[in-house]
């Protein structure tokens, strides 16, 4: 469980360092959410 949890705070880290800006930030997130539903539509 505690290796779960650091997982995922690293790769918040390493995403948020990533891009400088919240607007980068947020065209980040924008690009996940696409190809979160673009998989989901394909296992319909």
């Amino acid at each position: 469980m505690r290796y779960l949890v650091a997982l995922f705070a690293l790769m918040g880290v390493v995403s948020l360092t990533a891009c400088n800006t919240v607007e980068g930030f947020g065209k980040d997130l924008g690009k996940l959410g696409d190809k979160i539903e673009t998989k989901a539509e394909q296992k319909k």
